[in-house]
């Protein structure tokens, strides 16, 4: 089944103003109802990583442990779950970072990832990358790499995507949107 970015847009739906004035939220929801699309971007993904060198899916909470479980069980990779603060019942790293909205801090599990690992990174989009930053902390901090961060969106003028690349982590997305596309 070919892969039609214009078709996947169609299914992302913008949402005004949310969660504050002048930020329209991209909600991926309409795209998981559809089992045509969401077959789509799972085998996108995964055609892009079967022969791909690395040893672990790292999924960012919450819409990326949507894309990153069902990868993980398609490539047959352990799945490593950054969540938000406080949500992790064992020893955890923490990574504080910035977002559109204010400060947030990500928690992983210490013993998720050793010295030599290798970690494709999803969710559901980069904006201004903290998350997938703070992430790739974590990962560093625990001796692994980063191979590559995925997202289903991107939207490039948040500088998220670039951000990551001046760190040399090397990013890949399904589709684009403008900060002003309806």
């Amino acid at each position: 089944m070919p892969f039609d970015s214009f078709d996947i847009k169609s299914l992302i739906r913008p949402v005004i103003d949310f969660p504050k004035p002048g930020v329209i939220f991209r909600d991926i929801t309409p795209l998981f109802q559809s089992p045509t699309a969401l077959r789509q971007v799972m085998d996108s993904f995964a055609h892009r990583y079967v022969e791909a060198d690395f040893t672990h899916i790292g999924a960012m909470d919450a819409r990326g442990f949507l894309i990153g479980s069902v990868l993980a069980y398609q490539l047959n990779k352990p799945l490593v779950l950054f969540r938000k603060q406080g949500k992790l019942p064992a020893d955890v790293l923490a990574e504080g970072y910035a977002t559109e909205y204010g400060e947030a801090f990500l928690e992983v599990h210490a013993d998720s990832l050793c010295e030599g690992d290798s970690v494709v990174m999803f969710d559901d989009l980069i904006a201004t990358g903290g998350t997938l930053i703070a992430a790739a902390n974590l990962i560093r901090r625990m001796g692994a790499r980063v191979h590559e961060a995925a997202a289903i969106i991107d939207l490039p003028e948040l500088g998220g995507s670039q951000r990551l690349q001046d760190m040399g982590i090397p990013t890949f997305c399904l589709t684009r949107f403008a900060l002003t596309d309806k």
